[in-house]
């Protein structure tokens, strides 16, 4: 990791791809261990959470309904759990995500879409106020990484994981919004919650990753090989900050 520019202290956004590192001593707990010596201890590492599997307007509930009769997306929907930062899974986030979920010391956001995970001094501050109302903006733990000058560091990952990105969506002007539902549990009752946010889209992310490598400034991105894996060490505010520029003429305005 340090040879990717990882640094003690370093606040780490990780996205990761075990598969694609080859075999690992202690699996994803070994990543984990080794992330967190790169870090050292005053170093945090975060790990997007999500749960989209609590949603009937996610693209993972739109798979997972396709072709069902009425009855059985009925059944889907009913059968849904809602969201408990301490007990729900993000089986769709990858080993390296629930294993830092499921760690000793562990917090986790309070979105019941897209919560972060984290753990190291700064963890409670990263994750604390984030709005259920705001996915991924400035009421969220991307704003406050962005806050805190994070790395994001793609391991065995392309740029279409690259959650930051999302950020800049909510910086371009009057950004398009959508409406989102997910279950919800507050004082232990269970209900349908809907509200509407900035409509996400991660098609363009990729073309959107090879712009900011072929443009970034010394520092910017820095590519290596961990294990079997190729990696990427980006700077967070350098990547939002041209995501915000480049996605800018590029997405329908909310007004038009």
């Amino acid at each position: 990791m340090s040879g990717l520019g990882v640094r003690p202290g370093d606040v780490l956004l990780v996205h990761a791809s075990l598969r694609s590192l080859g075999p690992v001593a202690g699996g994803a707990r070994g990543v984990l261990a080794a992330l967190r010596r790169a870090v050292g201890p005053e170093g945090t590492v975060v790990v997007p959470s999500f749960t989209p599997e609590n949603s009937d307007t996610s693209p993972h509930y739109r798979a997972r309904v396709r072709g069902l009769d009425a009855a059985a997306v009925e059944a889907v929907r009913a059968a849904m759990d809602p969201y408990d930062p301490a007990l729900t899974p993000a089986p769709s986030m990858g080993v390296l995500a629930e294993t830092v979920r499921t760690a000793p010391g562990a917090g986790r956001s309070a979105h019941p879409q897209t919560s972060f995970a984290a753990l190291g001094p700064r963890a409670h501050r990263l994750l604390a106020g984030h709005r259920p109302d705001c996915h991924l903006g400035e009421d969220s733990p991307l704003a406050r990484l962005y806050e805190a000058d994070a790395k994001i560091l793609l391991l065995g990952t392309g740029y279409g994981t690259c959650t930051a990105f999302h950020l800049g969506e909510y910086r371009v002007p009057d950004p398009p919004r959508g409406n989102y539902r997910c279950v919800v549990a507050p004082h232990g009752v269970r209900r349908w919650w809907e509200y509407e946010d900035v409509a996400l889209d991660d098609g363009d992310f990729p073309a959107l990753g090879a712009a900011f490598e072929e443009a970034a400034g010394t520092g910017d991105v820095a590519t290596g090989r961990v294990g079997a894996a190729e990696c990427r060490l980006l700077r967070l505010r350098a990547a939002v900050d041209f995501a915000a520029l480049w996605l800018t003429g590029r997405r329908p305005r909310c007004d038009g």
